[in-house]
């Protein structure tokens, strides 16, 4: 059994950046691969970034490459999401979770401990 909190969320102007953070309990962390997703109202959940349960690969949606930065501190339990130029497409909840089962990292029915999310509000 995996608990995930995530956190680091609010409100930003566009151009600015954020910083969420997903804690996670349980000593088998650094086994998991992780994902950050994120679901906008009234839209499906999507894929954001992944990164291997070493943090020596990561992947991200287009939309966010470049921009986004997915990184994880295993002595501390610990994944990132470092968020730059943020955009006001960018406003949704944002979940970590993990990924023990094999398959395309970009489905989200791979994953299956997630957090509560935390919301990010671009303001334009």
């Amino acid at each position: 059994q995996v608990q995930l909190v995530e956190s680091g969320g609010g409100l930003v102007q566009a151009g600015g950046s954020l910083r969420l953070s997903c804690a996670a309990s349980g000593r088998t962390f650094s086994t998991y691969a992780m994902g950050w997703f994120r679901q906008a109202p009234g839209k499906e959940r999507e894929f954001v970034a992944h990164i291997t349960w070493s943090g020596g690969s990561t992947v991200y949606a287009d939309s966010v490459k470049g921009r986004f930065t997915i990184s994880r501190d295993n002595a501390k339990n610990t994944v990132y999401l470092q968020m730059n130029s943020l955009k006001p497409e960018d406003t949704a909840v944002y979940y970590c979770a993990t990924k023990s089962r094999a398959g395309p990292y970009y489905s989200g029915s791979m994953y299956d401990y997630w957090g509560q999310g935390t919301q990010v509000t671009v303001s334009s």
